[in-house]
């Protein structure tokens, strides 16, 4: 007879419910749910183990906890004394033998202590303090007659602006208030209410990053190990994370390596088992602060589930909680290079995202993927009702350029939403994308030469800038150019001349990347002059030279450069190089099938 499998209880059936249950169902591991009746994970999985109800009931979380065998948490607003006395002491299930019942104690991963830390947001903070985790300075508000003072010693602590935040009950940045003058004091009553307070310092961060942390521990609560997942940037709006950036843009590998390891020190002095998210502001000058923690799944995970499909951090939750994470390691490395998660949120009308998700159901780009979410919830106004997450094989910027369409119709439908006119432009409003590509020439009679290349690199979809810079007419100009382009995202420099073509060889003098010259043909000498004032280049100083006037081949020798670092443009250099041996082919069939007559006299009536 099969073993009885290990039942998880799940207090709260959201949309991370509704994606830990997906994760649960091919893996066979059971979920019992408590909610309401129609709740989004009540949806996909159906069993007679849920139970109806307030995930905040102490009698329905102990009905659920005689039900299952492990205890877990969508939320962190939970009631705490319940779940200590389901761990401790135990619940009362019926005795196998028949006879009265006897105490059963239900393991709670993460821990209840965890949990009830993390629900106090100033006290989550102190004990970070304590135990050496980079966070802001903060310091608690009195309530009552001396709140005003207390207030008051915040703003000569702190200067303004600084921040009031909500100790308790606060969700998606809400709860806080920022603090911009003595004025504002005055409203705090009426824009915080009477819950508890605490003031924090103003920290102008540059960034907000966020990673996801597996934890395992033992049956005894001694830490295993802590794994964390890569490092994604996270933007906010309305108070809501709406969009997550993986990787970050623009931030050094080190600083990556730093924020994973500020994220596990955290999660490494909690309590209980299960995957969490760190939030954390990356400062100007390269410090980590560590702003809060959910103890659970996470917006900011999303993107796991395509891009770290082997252990998103749904199967991981489950893992863990179930102890079957192995302790020689487990591989949270991305798929992909890059990935970009899309809130779904609710806009003025209940069908304004209608659109958003036929555009997301649309092809774009032969090399990114597009997966949609919905949550099976009814759609508000602000209301996350599911998430849209694109996977790429470039980098992070060029598939935001790709998936602009979609981040456009998102900001319209916010901007509708909050009742602006015009769409609002936020920080991932994507512009002019970065060149990849540098083309200049010495002169603009050079241009019917070099638009051959340029209209390769449009068939191969590489974004490229062109520019007109004579390296004797303006010299300052040229150098101006080729510091910029050293300096940017630019991966080779094409350059045409003629003449005594210099500009090819000064510009590689100037820069780190390959440049590749086009010798055009003058009116005198044929060429000859410029292939071999490029070609000639002295030692130490290399510059890749095509034949005279073939800028198709320039192009295409800057596309496998790219192809060494974005795999896009290698597979396309693939599929085109099929394509000429698949023309070559089908003409020596055709040659072989007619004679070289008639295939001669086709090519002339063409």
């Amino acid at each position: 007879m099969a073993a009885k499998k290990p039942v998880i209880g799940l207090l709260g059936g959201g949309q991370l419910g509704r994606m830990l249950c997906e994760a649960a169902g091919p893996l066979g591991i059971p979920i019992a749910i408590l909610d309401a009746e129609n709740c989004p994970a009540k949806q996909v999985n159906q069993s007679d183990l849920h139970v109806t109800g307030s995930f905040k009931d102490p009698e329905k979380i102990k009905l659920l906890a005689t039900r299952c065998d492990f205890l877990t948490v969508e939320i962190e607003h939970v009631e705490t004394e319940v779940l200590e006395e389901i761990a401790t002491k135990g619940v009362e299930i019926p005795n196998p033998d028949g006879e009265g019942t006897i105490l059963k104690k239900v393991p709670v991963h993460p821990s209840w202590k965890t949990i009830r830390l993390i629900q106090d947001k100033y006290q989550q903070k102190e004990y970070f303090a304590k135990n050496g985790i980079p966070v802001t300075e903060q310091m608690a508000i009195e309530s009552g007659e001396t709140k005003q003072d207390s207030l008051d010693e915040a703003a000569w602590k702190y200067g303004f602006p600084f921040m009031l935040k909500g100790s308790k009950g606060s969700y998606d940045g809400r709860g806080n208030f920022k603090v911009s003058g003595p004025e504002d004091l005055k409203n705090v009553s009426a824009q915080m209410g009477d819950q508890a307070l605490y003031a924090e310092k103003w920290v102008p961060f540059e960034m907000e990053l966020s990673v996801m942390v597996l934890r395992t521990e033992d049956d005894n609560g001694k830490l295993k190990h802590v794994y964390p997942y890569p490092v994604v940037e996270t933007i906010h709006e309305d108070s809501i994370c709406t969009k997550v950036f993986y990787p970050p843009r623009s931030i050094p590998e080190d600083v990556k390596r730093r924020a994973q390891k500020v994220a596990s020190d955290v999660i490494a002095s909690l309590w209980g088992r299960g995957v969490f998210a760190v939030e954390m502001f990356l400062l100007a000058d390269g410090q980590i602060l560590v702003n809060e923690v959910a103890p659970r799944p996470h917006n900011s995970g999303h993107f796991t589930i395509e891009a770290v499909p082997q252990m998103s951090q749904y199967k991981a939750q489950l893992y863990s909680i179930l102890d079957r994470v192995p302790d020689k390691g487990v591989n949270l490395t991305a798929r992909v290079p890059s990935s970009i998660m899309l809130n779904v949120l609710g806009g003025a009308q209940p069908s304004s995202h209608d659109k958003y998700i036929d555009l997301a159901e649309e092809a774009y780009d032969d090399f990114t993927d597009i997966y949609v979410h919905l949550y099976g919830k009814e759609s508000k106004p602000g209301r996350k009702i599911g998430h849209i997450t694109a996977t790429g094989f470039s980098s992070v910027e060029r598939l935001a350029e790709t998936i602009s369409p979609l981040i456009k119709v998102m900001d319209e439908i916010r901007a509708e939403r909050i009742g602006s006119k015009d769409p609002i432009k936020t920080q991932t409003t994507v512009s002019k994308p970065v060149p990849l590509v540098a083309v200049t020439m010495g002169s603009d009679s050079d241009l019917t030469t070099v638009a051959a290349g340029l209209k390769m690199l449009d068939a191969f979809k590489v974004p490229y800038e062109v520019r007109i810079t004579s390296a004797h007419r303006t010299p300052h100009l040229m150098m101006k150019f080729a510091a910029e382009m050293a300096k940017s995202g630019c991966k080779v420099i094409i350059a045409a001349a003629g003449g005594a073509a210099h500009l090819p060889g000064m510009l590689a003098s100037e820069v780190h990347i390959p440049v590749i010259g086009i010798p055009v043909k003058a009116s005198v000498l044929d060429g000859v002059d410029s292939l071999h004032s490029i070609v000639q280049m002295p030692r130490g100083i290399p510059c890749a030279t095509v034949g005279i006037g073939n800028s198709t081949n320039a192009a295409l020798l800057a596309i496998r450069i790219l192809g060494g670092a974005y795999p896009e443009y290698a597979e396309r250099m693939k599929r085109y190089q099929e394509s000429m041996k698949n023309e070559v082919l089908a003409k020596d069939e055709r040659i072989s099938s007619v004679g070289w007559k008639a295939y001669l006299d086709d090519m002339q009536k063409k």
